[in-house]
């Protein structure tokens, strides 16, 4: 339930009338509502506020009373998915007593009445979530106060939430005269008490994600004049052709913009006509892919284009299905996760019918492509989605007072932003495609597997993945240690370094540090299994190597001597993906010593995949861990039963056992999450409303 708040304490537009004849309050009230807010009110002053806050549980929608938009803005501000706490952010000129904003990776970092590197002007309306809310409380008291939040000597208050201002020495309204932005008492300007609520609200830490109006309409007006200018520029764009085009992205890859985004918002229209859901989107194209790559497995040429055409259709509605989100404003935290994991299952079953296809055709080692395109794209991804973790912690950090130039990982950072900055350009369209995304490579295997052949269609990819992840890598190397935050001290580090029972046993080497220790866990697995492959390759028997199975398991485990120390290291993000990939390698090598048929191999380490998967994309979606994880023995248990029940000569039915195992896991940990613990907190939720409160 959200509730709206209309403050008008010190909004000089608060009495204005709209060409209707209808006060501005008034028909603001009527957009918050259809806009999706449950119960609208207008308070008087800050005071007023904080006292209401004080006794909802659900998000707030905080509006001033000069704020002229479309009912769109409004949505979107309210149905944002991007976190719980969102801020209008406008481009308009700041005007007197307004608070102006600095943004990075869309996040509010710094606001007050006046910035030196300002991005944009608070556009006067907020949404804030249920966690933050005794956070706004305690902003208003210290906005009340008139002194900045974090110098306002706030004190715990009597029931033990956010604090209570100890200073107050100004009203909620404009300083004698009704100019917005004179100073009053304590250094803060007396512009509408709406800025000022929002500047103690970034005083106090909260995190603030930004809201950019495109395409649609919205101003702050402080006079008739300027009310009767920003009706024109609402009327002057279609609201619902808007709201199409936005739900494209604003930023995406050049294949996605240039071949799918000119044309996939007409699809999107449609789909919304017909009443299909994101979600019901998000099916039809894993159908769509699993028939691709099953025509990729049955080889020939009609066979191959239509499963090209199959592939590239499928990647469009993989884009319609986010278009069909935005476009409907129909977000959940079930159908963002869903949509992550399908997008990597469809693209590994996709690799799975190139491999059939590639061996079918006569090439001995077609699985063993497809299973190291796999293990190539995972452990690229998990660095991608650390290295964006890394950024946004490292946004909302201070800045330092005089930044240091910082070597060559300064000058990249900056060459970076530049090139960002230059959309469009050539070199903008280069920097995003050399990373070969998702785009990039739904088109190369396409083309390829239709003009070629599933083999050069795995080799394509991984010639490319390789060599975009020696660029991303060394690049993204030398920018970490410029900026040298310490990402995995944040969060929890054992879940995602997917420790189990076994490393938490382990002595601590600290000396070394976790991700040295890390990287040299991949190196026995590595070595063995080129061992292997080479000996396969010569016709002799991999088998052999079966008794130095102990010795590869005896170095991966080295990584886990890093699982209790601090990975504070400016490189320590890449810990994950290390582990990833040393126990990705280690299956392999019992797979190729032990006789396991490829596509078993190929399957476990799938399984695997879906089970890191599930982490990062709870970790990006900001989602409580796997109610099971426990169960699924850590990277170092695994390995170790793999290892144990190989060398007793039944590696095939460990790999299958362990990740038909694993795979029950999941989808049990998938069922409770978004199915039965949701029931319950539901179910408990409503006991007290049918029972009434006590007393």
């Amino acid at each position: 339930m959200t509730l709206a708040i209309v403050l008008a304490a010190g909004a000089p537009a608060g009495g204005l009338t709209t060409g209707t004849g209808e006060p501005l309050t008034d028909r603001l009230a009527d957009q918050l509502r259809r806009a999706g807010a449950d119960r609208v009110t207008t308070v008087a002053d800050l005071v007023e506020l904080a006292a209401l806050v004080d006794t909802v549980t659900g998000p707030v929608l905080v509006t001033g009373a000069d704020l002229v938009a479309h009912t769109a803005v409004l949505k979107h501000l309210v149905t944002s998915p991007v976190g719980p706490t969102v801020a209008l952010v406008l481009t308009d000129p700041p005007a007197a007593g307004r608070t102006v904003v600095r943004e990075e990776r869309g996040q509010v970092v710094d606001a007050g009445p006046t910035l030196p590197d300002a991005t944009g002007v608070f556009g006067g309306a907020l949404r804030v979530g249920a966690d933050d809310l005794p956070a706004l409380a305690a902003a208003a008291r210290a906005a009340h106060g008139a002194v900045p939040a974090r110098t306002a000597g706030v004190l715990p208050s009597a029931g033990g939430a956010a604090g209570i201002p100890a200073a107050r020495t100004a009203d909620d309204t404009p300083a004698a005269g009704g100019v917005a932005g004179t100073p009053v008492a304590g250094g803060r300007a007396a512009g509408p008490a709406v800025d000022r609520l929002f500047a103690a609200l970034t005083d106090l830490g909260t995190l603030t994600f930004a809201h950019r109006v495109r395409l649609l309409v919205a101003h702050r007006v402080a006079d008739p004049a300027g009310l009767a200018e920003a009706e024109a520029a609402l009327a002057g764009v279609d609201e619902d052709r808007a709201e199409l085009r936005l739900s494209v992205k604003e930023r995406d890859d050049f294949f996605t913009t240039y071949f799918v985004s000119t044309w996939s918002p007409y699809v999107t229209k449609v789909c919304a006509r017909l009443g299909l859901t994101p979600t019901g989107v998000t099916m039809v194209s894993v159908l769509f892919a699993v028939v691709a790559a099953v025509l990729f497995g049955v080889g020939g040429r009609s066979a191959l284009v239509a499963g090209a055409v199959l592939l590239y259709l499928g990647f469009v509605l993989d884009c319609v299905d986010g278009q069909l989100a935005r476009y409907t404003r129909h977000f959940s935290a079930w159908g963002g996760w869903l949509d992550t994991m399908a997008d990597r299952a469809k693209e590994y079953l996709v690799y799975a019918g190139l491999g059939y296809g590639a061996t079918h055709a006569g090439f001995r080692y077609g699985w063993a492509l497809a299973i190291a395109a796999m293990i190539l794209q995972t452990v690229r991804h998990m660095t991608d989605a650390w290295y964006g973790v890394l950024h946004d912690e490292a946004a909302r950090r201070p800045r330092p007072a005089t930044p240091a130039a910082g070597g060559i990982g300064g000058k990249l950072n900056a060459a970076s932003t530049r090139v960002q900055a230059d959309t469009g350009s050539v070199s903008y369209w280069l920097k995003r495609t050399v990373v070969f995304p998702i785009g990039e490579r739904w088109a190369l295997i396409a083309v390829t597997a239709a003009l070629f052949g599933p083999l050069v269609s795995l080799v394509s990819v991984l010639v490319w993945g390789v060599l975009a992840f020696g660029y991303t890598g060394a690049l993204r190397t030398l920018r970490a240690r410029w900026m040298w935050v310490p990402v995995l001290d944040t969060v929890d580090a054992t879940l995602h370094r997917d420790d189990g029972p076994v490393a938490a046993r382990l002595p601590v080497v600290r000396p070394m540090g976790p991700l040295t220790l890390a990287v040299i866990g991949v190196f026995g697995p590595a070595v063995l299994l080129v061992a292997g492959l080479l000996r396969s390759a010569g016709d002799g028997d991999p088998g052999g190597l079966r008794w130095w199975l102990p010795v590869a398991l005896v170095v991966l485990l080295v990584a886990g001597l890093g699982a209790g120390a601090a990975h504070n290291g400016p490189l320590d993000w890449l810990v994950p993906a290390a582990l990833r990939a040393g126990e990705y390698l280690f299956a392999a090598v019992v797979g190729v010593v032990g006789g396991v048929p490829a596509w078993l191999i190929f399957g476990y380490v799938f399984v695997l995949t879906v089970h890191h998967y599930d982490l990062t994309a709870r970790l990006e979606k900001r989602q409580a861990a796997p109610p099971l994880h426990p169960w699924t023995l850590g990277w170092e248990g695994r390995s170790v039963l793999l290892a144990v029940v190989a060398i007793a000569g039944f590696a095939s039915l460990a790999m299958a056992t362990l990740g038909a195992y694993l795979f029950v896991v999941f989808v049990a940990s998938v069922v409770l999450a978004w199915v039965v613990l949701p029931a319950r907190a539901t179910r408990a939720a409503a006991v007290p409303a049918r029972g009434g409160s006590p007393g």
